[in-house]
This record gives structure tokens, sequence and C-alpha cells, in this order.
């Protein structure tokens, strides 16, 4: 079980930069700590502090707004790109990644020498059969012929289950999902786990909630199903998709709600298959099993129970015709961008327009290539990291966690409310926590899979089915910590509590993100931030219920585990106060382990950042001390804006904050904040010391 990946709507485009006319001192930051030293000077002469000063915005003082003072300029000049829905830092890190990636994609199409078979051959046809918008136009609905042909045939319910297990190989969907991974009370084995699933939209609140911004969304989701089936020649599309939305309003009303789905204990139910069976009797599991290739499973973990009983009652109470319509809109949606552009231009119209409020769909070619990224990931990172990431930045970023280790041995000793019996456990997990940084040991073997020039459809299920393969390959083997769940090209960062790892793909570590020329104390709260933020997510309300070998146990005392809450309690508050758009609060509870994650990341990268001078003191430069280069490091990598439709979904969806809460939010509860930036009651972003929320 991955954690919830951690960089969604956060932005920043400071590295690199000139910073020609920064001024010499800000009398509103408050004074340096400490005199500079002549060396220090003499340091500074020559070193950069790597903050964007231009963004600056010089009307808003630090203590009232820290996020709109550290880029309230760019906030206001930058506008969010026709074909995204939000934009910042990290999606000017993916946008380079992207023309490195298109460079090494678009020579292997022209290389026609390239060997059949070959990685650079997959690359080169899989992007060719892409970008030919005149086959698929040509083509219309034809390659889901086969597929189409199978819903068609259902005649009863007994035949539903090899339909679904069919579309959970080919990556359509179906109200379950069947994954391989690793067993949460038994972290060195694989099993079979069993979740809710099937709905269009985001998730259920969207089914289910009034407020009139989901009830517009819920009549032009009607709409845009009704427009999908006539698409594809359905006489009665109208009456399906009323059929289709009133099914899946029924699913997600028996479905679990984001919070609920966050507690790892509630979702560990580890049943026999017969158990199984009972639960759910009207699916027919020994087929669904069989076909989806985990037919020797004796056990299985479902996530949801209570969920598998509302579906056995609503498989019941559904005719098959409806069956027929609902697995027809969900395979033609989950192809529609691969089809003639009809389909593509309805589905981006509701996904993309209505979901989340981009105006336009992407180019051609850049849709292409985020495809060949994403289907032959390590094939496309291995050259990637040939071409792009050097060595030395994989030791730079290697001492700064070793940094970030000492820090939180060091302040777990110190913690007032952890008992000394946890603090040994929490010692010890930490210890065991491994860091993979950049790319893989060893590369995923794609020779098996049959990449077409011709076959874009052919080539997106064989490439969904590969993967559903590899992991139904790894029931029964014992489990390998070598692999990742990343690509070395994806901007973003995460960590595995099962695994007890947390993993920086080389694309992370990288300008804007990262400025391998700047003084440290800007890395330190830019890339920094995401080390803290990584591994505090061992110790968050999820991540601490496991322990250091990566199984689902508890080792808190009871005395702590309540600690803990009080203060989770008051973070929930906190954040649950905070509107992106009006009308829609953040969810507290739903955010709280990225909430702790911020929190406890930005006091880390403090105290990892003075571990790493050894005593010695720290430069002022541009005239900024370190701990506040530290501070607008960590604001300005997270730079960020979004339309309100997609804050919207993300208010109900994401587990992350935006990006405006993640640097006022966890700044608000950082001791070292008030003192680099002398925050004084008043003052707009000043909590009183008893209202802050400290975990580390």
């Amino acid at each position: 079980m991955k954690h919830t990946l951690c960089s969604a709507l956060i932005a920043g485009l400071f590295a690199g930069l000139a910073h020609a006319g920064a001024p010499a001192a800000h009398p509103a930051l408050g004074a340096p700590s400490a005199e500079p030293s002549a060396a220090q000077n003499a340091a500074a002469a020559t070193a950069r502090s790597g903050i964007d000063t231009g963004a600056l915005d010089a009307a808003v003082r630090p203590q009232d707004d820290f996020f709109r003072y550290s880029q309230g300029k760019w906030l206001k000049d930058v506008d969010i790109p026709n074909d995204r829905s939000s934009w910042g830092a990290f999606n000017v890190a993916a946008d380079k990644v992207e023309q490195q990636i298109r460079t090494l994609i678009e020579q292997a199409a022209r290389d026609k020498h390239a060997k059949a078979g070959s990685d650079t051959r997959k690359m080169g046809d899989f992007y060719t059969s892409y970008v030919d918008q005149e086959r698929r136009n040509a083509l219309g609905l034809a390659p889901l012929k086969g597929e189409l042909a199978r819903i068609a045939a259902l005649k009863d319910k007994k035949s539903l289950a090899p339909l679904a297990a069919r579309f959970e190989r080919i990556g359509a969907g179906s109200p379950v999902s069947m994954g391989v991974r690793q067993d949460a009370r038994e972290s060195t084995r694989y099993i079979v786990g069993i979740s809710q699933s099937g709905l269009g939209m985001p998730n259920r609140d969207f089914y289910l909630q009034d407020e009139a911004r989901l009830a517009d969304t819920r009549a032009k989701y009607l709409v845009h199903v009704e427009k999908m089936l006539s698409l594809a020649g359905h006489k009665d599309a109208a009456l399906e998709a009323k059929a289709i939305v009133a099914l899946e309003t029924e699913i997600a009303k028996v479905q679990w709600s984001a919070v609920e789905n966050r507690d790892p204990v509630k979702r560990y139910n580890k049943m026999k298959v017969a158990e199984l069976k009972t639960l759910a009797p009207n699916l027919d599991w020994t087929t669904y099993l069989k076909d989806t290739g985990v037919g020797r499973a004796g056990e299985v973990v479902v996530s949801q129970p209570s969920y598998l009983q509302g579906l056995d009652r609503i498989i019941a109470a559904t005719p098959v015709e409806t069956w027929k319509s609902y697995f027809s809109f969900r395979l033609i949606s989950a192809y529609a961008t691969y089809l003639s552009q009809p389909f593509e231009d309805e589905a981006f119209a509701f996904r993309g327009g209505v979901l989340s409020g981009t105006k336009v769909n992407r180019p051609l070619e850049k849709r292409a290539i985020a495809e060949v990224n994403r289907d032959l990931g390590e094939v496309v990172g291995k050259v990637y990291v040939e071409h792009y990431f050097p060595a030395e930045r994989k030791k730079q970023v290697e001492e700064m966690v070793h940094n970030f280790v000492l820090a939180y041995q060091e302040r777990i000793e110190t913690l007032d409310w952890m008992s000394a019996e946890t603090k040994k456990q929490a010692q010890a997990k930490l210890a065991r926590i491994s860091v993979k940084i950049g790319y893989p040991d060893k590369w995923r073997d794609y020779s098996s899979l049959a990449i077409r020039r011709d076959d874009l459809v052919g080539n997106v299920m064989r490439t969904r089915e590969f993967e559903h393969q590899r992991g139904v390959d790894k029931l029964g083997k014992p489990v390998d910590r070598s692999e990742w769940g990343m690509t070395p090209q994806t901007v973003n960062a995460y960590y595995s509590p099962t695994m007890n790892e947390i993993v920086f793909p080389a694309a992370r570590l990288q300008a804007p993100l990262y400025d391998a020329d700047a003084e440290p104390a800007i890395n330190y709260g830019a890339v920094g931030i995401s080390i803290g933020h990584e591994m505090s997510h061992a110790f968050d309300d999820s991540g601490s219920q496991y322990d250091g070998d990566g199984n689902l146990r508890n080792w808190w005392t009871k005395e702590d585990g309540e600690k803990f809450a009080a203060k989770a309690k008051v973070l929930v508050a906190q954040y649950g106060s905070y509107s992106p758009v009006q009308g829609y609060n953040l969810n507290g509870q739903l955010t709280l382990g990225e909430n702790i994650a911020d929190n406890a990341g930005a006091i880390m990268a403090s105290r990892a950042y003075k571990i790493s001078l050894k005593g010695k003191p720290a430069p002022v430069i541009d005239g900024y001390t370190a701990e506040q280069r530290i501070f607008m490091g960590l604001a300005q990598a997270r730079r960020g804006k979004a339309r309100d439709a997609a804050l919207v979904a993300q208010v109900k969806s994401d587990p992350h904050s935006p990006a405006e809460f993640r640097v006022n939010g966890s700044l608000r509860n950082h001791p070292g904040y008030y003192e680099a930036f002398d925050v004084k009651p008043g003052d707009k972003m000043y909590l009183a010391p008893e209202d802050r929320v400290i975990f580390w």
C-alpha cells in the first residue's frame, strides 16, 4: 500500500532566476539572528540565495500571509495555461521533463534502424500510433469491437464476473477492483486485495451531496454519458444514461467515504475465498478470481466488506440490460482518448472542462508523450536518467537525507508527549526506513510486451494487461524490495508504510525544485521539506500504525496514542477552517496525514539544515538569514494556483491541502517561523503558543 503521493497542486519557479535588484535588507523580515563573520561575508558575496526575488509582493507582510508575500507578484502575473487546471513549480518541472523525454521518444520514432522488439522501437512505435489521428478517425469505434461484443453477449448476471475480470485486466474497471499487494499484517508476502470501485466521477460525494456546484456537475455528467453512448451508436442513449447514473448513484451510496478509507486497520479484513463468496454471493467469485489470474489464492483482504454486501443487493436488483449499458459506457469512457476525435473531444469536455475547469485539451503530441511515458515508464526512465540525471545529484541528496535522519533521531528523544517505551519503538522504525533516490537498481523487462505502430488501442490494452499480469505474477513469491512505485521521470516522491521506505525519483531533484548552485538553505526548504515530509509519514495518523518491518501493528502506548489523537484533533479543526473556494472548506480529517507531514517536514528542514552546518554559523545572503531562506524555499517550491473546479475536486477527494494552506498552515505552527520573521500577536499569521500543533 502506497501512501498518497505528495505533489498535488504545489508549485514554484524560483531556481536559476536573476536576482538583480534584490533588496539589501528587509525591515519587515526581522533582523538576522547574529552578526555575520568576515568569512561569512566573503562566502555570501559569491553564493546565491536561490530566492526568486522578482516573485515577491512587497505589499504583503510575511507575518500576515507568507504564501502571498513569497510569490504574490507571480500569483498576479502568471496565468494558468488554457490546457491546465493548475500551474506551479511542479508543473514547470514536469514540463521540463516532458521536453526532455519528448526529445528521446521522437528520436526513437524517427529511428528506422531500431531493432524490432527493442525498447527504442517500442517507444517509437507507441508514439507513432498515438499521433496518427487520421487513422484513429478512420477507425472510429472499431478498435473496441471485440470488447463490445463481450458486453453484447452478456445473458445473465452469472456472466458479470468474467466481464468484470476482463475489464480489470484491460483497465476499464468495474464495481470491484482486484490487485496483488503486500500483506499489511505480513509484509514479507503478497496477497490479493479486493476494493470498491466503479464510479465515473471522482468519488461518492459527487453523487450524494446537495451542494449546488456538485448538483450542476451531476447534471452535466448525465449529459456526458448520453453523448458518449450516442457517439457509439446507441439509439436509446438518453434512457441508458439515466439508468447508468442511477446505478452509479446506488453504488456510491454503499461505498466508504474518503475519510473512512484512510484507516488501514478498518481496511484490513482478511478472509478465506469461501467467506468472500458468502459476503457477496451474487458475484461468481470463483470465475472472477480465476479470470483475473489469481484463482489459486486461498484468501484475500477485503478493504470494504460492507460495500460488497451492498453491491450484492445492487446486483440482485439491477436488470442485465442496465449492466450491459453500464459496462458499455465504462469501456468507451476508459478508451475514449485513444479513439476518433469526437470521442476524445467529449471525454475532455467533461473530465478536463467540467471536473477540472481546463479550457483546451493539450496538443496531440504532448498527449502522446504522456501516454508513452505512463505505459512504458521504466523504458523511458532508463534513457531519461542516462541523459539527464547527474550522478553527483544523488550524492548531494543522500547527504541531505542523512541529516534528516539525524534530526529525527535527536528530536524523538526530546519529544515531551512521547513516552520512553514508544520512543524506543519509534527509533527502531526510523532506523529501518530505507531510502531510494534517483532510479531503480534494476529495470523492468518489457521484452514480452508487443507494441505495434498501427494499433493504438491494442497497445494500450496490452500494456495494461502487461502491468496487471506483472502484479499477478508476484503472488506466492517473496516481496521484491527493490521495486519502485514511481518512474525516475516522475516529479513527485512517496512513502510506503508496508515497505517502510521513502522514494525520490530523479525528476523531483531538478530545477526549479532543486537548485544545485544555490547556498544549501534554499534546498533544505524546497527539497528538504519533502524529505522531512515523507519521513514523517512513517509516524502520521495512518503510517504510525505500521512497525519498522512494514507490518500493521500498534506499537504505541495507550497514553501516547491519546496524546497524539488530541494534537491531531486540533490540527483537523485548524485546516477545517480554511476555504480555497467560497463555500468549500477543507476536510481536516481527510487531509490530516498530509497536514501532519507538512508541519513536520517544515520543522525538520530547519533542524536538518542546522546539522548540515556542523557547528559553523550560517551566512546571510540577499538580506535573508538562513532560516528565512529555508522558509522561502519551502514556499516558492510549493508555489501554485488552480482553477475553482479543480480546487473543489481537490477538497472533495485529495488528501493534500491546496498550496496556500500547505505553506501558511504549516508555518503558523512552526516556532522557527515566528523567530525568523519576528511574528507577534496581532499579525495575521500569528497563533497563540497554546493553539499551535507541534508533533515534532
